[in-house]
């Protein structure tokens, strides 16, 4: 399944897809709803430990089955619970996981590890990776080391050559200085950390592709103030500062892939070829993007190459399908409205349309999918929540003297990248076209699905939707 699935099903109620696979008539998509609940029993069963490492306990998951170990050692900060909140870092980590057994921790001072009182030297932070492979019982795995990760990856590949199996480094650096922030513009760039952490501010430095992307931001915002304090951001910072590992690259003997963005803002692309010139026999891919964050471009791509150079094969694409509920709104008679207010009145009306939007989608755990002119396309992990959504951007935005239509309907959805398709998002979409004036329409699906959560409906008829060869029974939520 692929990995973006994972935050979708995970979360979505073990009861509403008991319900979806009792009332399917078709026996493929019965037996696919069945199989969708032993993968979100699965999912949910993510579990973090503990590992001690001195003095300190870092925090460690595992997820994945493969026939290796592949440990994955993150940038200065993450947070391994914060990971399930966003798709496409999900969706990287069930690719590797689908070759591996995959390792995931949170280095120390970062995350759900230990905080520290000094600053850790790299030999210390390369003894956690060692504690939490003892800890899973790995003798031996494959290192996978992201940005400053790779020169603790590295040392560890040069200290324990018996236990790694492989070295991979993703926007990885020897020497911070040289390709990552001169000495003239570090205290600057400090100073700038320290006063905005914990605001997103700083995607524009470590994912330039999503500064206008409003629900990646709220996610990164979090996963600052989730990752580390700004005060252990600069400590940690001024650690990273002090990495120059380039006098132990000709010690490194195990095989090696380094990839690197070439427009890569924050690491110097020139940094990546550094690496692969000087580490013994290492494979160099360049992958196209300036995002230093992994996920925030194509992760297929460098999913691809990995599980290439550690298995010597690519497994074949599966098709991104997922069980969701999908939403669509519409803004009632909105070209006659904007006609009789001019452009600039009605663009600041739409903004504040947008706002309360995007709050309430947030609100109940959506995730904005685009704007659709006057509408929006939403997709969410629970029918309830999609259709309590619903309902309230219909009544805040009447506040505003706007009407609102809604169309809900749950089903499989293909996922494209950004976008989705498939004859779930058609469906929801003439269901929405279907609704009158603050109207919130649901197909049967959502109503059976919805039993149980209070929610009230109408029946509004059977209704002939385009490329269904049968009709389809809807309901209009009471108010």
């Amino acid at each position: 399944m692929p990995g973006d699935q994972l935050l979708l099903t995970a979360s979505l109620e073990r009861q509403s897809l008991f319900a979806a696979c009792m009332t399917e008539r078709r026996s493929n998509l019965r037996r696919r709803a069945q199989w969708l609940i032993r993968f979100a029993d699965r999912a949910m069963m993510v579990e973090t430990h503990y590992a001690k490492s001195g003095d300190l306990r870092i925090a460690y998951q595992v997820i994945g089955k493969g026939p290796r170990d592949l440990v994955f050692v993150p940038g200065f900060i993450s947070n391994l619970d914060h990971y399930w909140d966003e798709p496409s870092l999900v969706r990287f980590l069930s690719r590797l996981s689908s070759f591996s057994r995959l390792i995931l921790f949170d280095k120390r001072g970062t995350g759900l590890s230990d905080r520290l009182g000094t600053l850790p030297t790299l030999e210390e932070r390369m003894d956690d990776v060692r504690a939490v492979m003892d800890a899973v019982d790995s003798r031996r795995a494959a290192l996978f080391g992201i940005s400053e990760g790779g020169a603790m990856s590295m040392l560890f590949a040069a200290t324990y050559p018996e236990r790694t199996q492989a070295l991979i480094l993703y926007g990885a650096y020897a020497d911070f200085h040289t390709w990552v922030l001169p000495p003239d513009r570090f205290e600057q760039f400090l100073a700038k950390i320290d006063a905005s952490w914990g605001n997103g501010a700083s995607i524009s430095a470590f994912a330039p592709s999503k500064v206008a992307d409003e629900r990646f931001k709220q996610w990164w915002a979090r996963f600052e103030r989730l990752g580390a304090s700004p005060s252990a951001v600069v400590m940690l910072m001024r650690m990273n500062s002090q990495i120059d590992v380039r006098h132990i690259l000709p010690a490194i003997r195990v095989p090696t892939l380094v990839l690197h963005r070439q427009g890569d803002t924050r690491v110097s692309v020139e940094g990546g070829r550094y690496l692969a010139a000087n580490i013994p026999g290492a494979k160099y891919i360049e992958l196209p993007g300036a995002d230093h964050v992994l996920w925030a471009g194509n992760v297929d791509r460098p999913a691809d190459e990995i599980e290439e150079f550690l298995t010597g094969t690519r497994g074949e694409a599966e098709p991104d399908r997922v069980l969701a509920t999908v939403l669509f709104t519409d803004l009632v008679d909105s070209t006659r409205r904007a006609a009789e207010m001019g452009d600039r009145p009605w663009r600041a009306l739409l903004d504040e349309h947008d706002i309360i939007v995007r709050r309430e989608i947030d609100r109940f755990r959506g995730r904005e999918i685009k704007t659709l002119g006057d509408g929006f396309l939403a997709i969410f992990d629970g029918p309830a929540r999609a259709v309590r959504c619903a309902s309230e951007i219909t009544t805040a935005v009447h506040e505003l003297g706007l009407v609102l239509r809604s169309g809900v309907h749950t089903g499989e959805i293909e996922i494209k990248g950004e976008d989705i398709g498939g004859i779930a998002v058609h469906i929801a979409a003439r269901i929405a076209g279907l609704a009158g004036s603050g109207q919130v329409l649901v197909s049967r699906t959502v109503r059976d699905l919805v039993a149980g959560s209070n929610l009230r409906f109408g029946e509004q008829g059977t209704h002939t939707l385009k490329g269904l060869s049968e009709g389809m029974s809807l309901y209009e939520l009471a108010k």
